[in-house]
């Protein structure tokens, strides 16, 4: 018997064996890895691809590797997405410039739109036998026996509708549906610490990535789809309510503040409108409990300023499908292997929350960081594996060892 057979038999009343809200980068992997495993995935979105949302872009080196691991880096660039080599930065004056390397050599990362990126994961996971219904709003849970056992939510025709599942994953984004349902708790919050502002720019042409900080202000820019350039800004949020509304104004006069992109931007042409967000909390969500669990946004956020949240989706969908794999086959307890799940995002993602919320203060530069920029700077394998860092090739922890850079290790 086989074992999409035994699951089936397994389920009793349960409709599937997981309901995954949320259709994007934490959510559609999810879906599609457990799909690939035999188990009966519905996956709930409530939007329609394609379709955009907020996003920094850029998928580090973790992101990349998971993608090829999946077979669907091929499928990316084949959308035309532009591969990034270099990365440049500066700061406060420490600048560093070069192709980021990790263990296995050149550390080449991505920043695709999210109406392409998105809808190609969503794909995914239909083609691994997930069910996709987009459209579709999830308005809560539904409980049996103190444990979760479904949801409830209004279909894309308008209809009310139920479905059951031995387990609800919610991958809904940083303000989750599922997460306020369940009454997940919040052990850390650091609140939202800056504001960001972006839009996409044609006729710039970049290297790679670059990126700028100073005190109160970063800038960074990246190639994307269709010949756009991403530039974003990240800035105090005071800053930002100071526009009153007027975000193109304000952005344009911000990007003032950096000189040298401001007057690459004078024979560029804007594509769109700038998006802007100021609410951007830093904090981590109990992501476990009975019959639910949490992936992405939804259970860890940090400021968009450290550019890690599309590859720590990844992280988490890779992780998250395995420890739900092991508990629905009874190969450990659920609640044991989710525990496994909570405790290596937290421990594999604390480094990275340090540094955001740090960065994202906008103060002078840290002297641990502006020691090893020196350091690195006449020393072009250095530079490199510094770079490699930013790329996520490397442990960020590195950046403040004290010790000469090592080989890659990126969970």
């Amino acid at each position: 018997m086989g074992e999409r057979q035994l699951n089936t038999m397994a389920r009793n009343s349960a409709d599937y064996d997981v309901i995954v809200v949320g259709a994007r980068c934490a959510g559609a992997p999810t879906a599609m890895l457990l799909a690939r495993q035999g188990h009966s995935v519905l996956l709930l979105e409530r939007n329609r691809f394609p379709s955009d949302t907020l996003s920094t872009h850029w998928v580090l080196r973790p992101g990349v590797e998971r993608l090829a691991r999946w077979g669907l880096l091929d499928t990316l660039t084949a959308t035309g997405c532009p591969a990034l080599e270099r990365i440049s930065l500066d700061f406060d004056g420490l600048a560093l410039s070069g192709q980021p390397t990790g263990a296995d050599g050149p550390a080449i990362t991505y920043a695709p739109r999210r109406t392409v990126l998105d809808g190609l994961l969503a794909e995914a996971a239909t083609a691994a036998g997930a069910e996709l219904r987009e459209g579709t709003a999830v308005r809560g849970v539904l409980w049996e026996d103190g444990a979760v056992c479904g949801v409830v939510g209004q279909a894309a025709d308008g209809r009310e509708f139920t479905a059951r599942a031995r387990l609800v994953i919610g991958a809904d984004g940083r303000n989750s549906t599922i997460a306020r349902a369940v009454g997940a708790a919040v052990p850390v919050d650091r609140g939202p610490l800056a504001a960001t502002a972006y839009a996409y720019w044609e006729d710039l042409p970049v290297s790679g990535v670059e990126a700028s900080f100073q005190v109160g202000a970063g800038l960074s820019m990246w190639p994307t789809h269709g010949g756009r350039t991403v530039v974003s800004l990240t800035l105090r949020r005071e800053r930002l309510r100071a526009w009153g509304g007027q975000h193109a104004r304000g952005y344009r006069e911000q990007l003032e503040a950096f000189p040298a992109v401001a007057e690459r931007l004078r024979s560029a042409r804007p594509a769109g409108p700038v998006r802007t967000a100021a609410n951007l909390r830093n904090f981590y969500r109990q992501s476990h409990g009975p019959g639910w669990a949490l992936a992405g946004d939804a259970g860890h956020h940090k400021d968009p300023i450290a550019a890690r949240g599309i590859s720590d989706a990844f992280t988490d969908a890779e992780n998250l499908s395995g420890a739900v794999h092991d508990g629905l086959r009874g190969a450990l307890p659920l609640d044991r292997s989710l525990a496994r799940y909570q405790a290596r995002r937290d421990t594999g993602t604390a480094a990275a929350f340090a540094f955001a919320c740090r960065q994202s203060e906008l103060r002078s530069v840290d002297q641990d960081l502006a020691s090893r920029l020196r350091a690195a700077s006449d020393d072009p394998a250095a530079v490199g594996a510094l770079l490699g860092v930013f790329a996520g090739a490397r442990r960020l922890e590195e950046l403040f060892a004290g010790a000469p850079l090592r080989s890659a290790d990126t969970r």
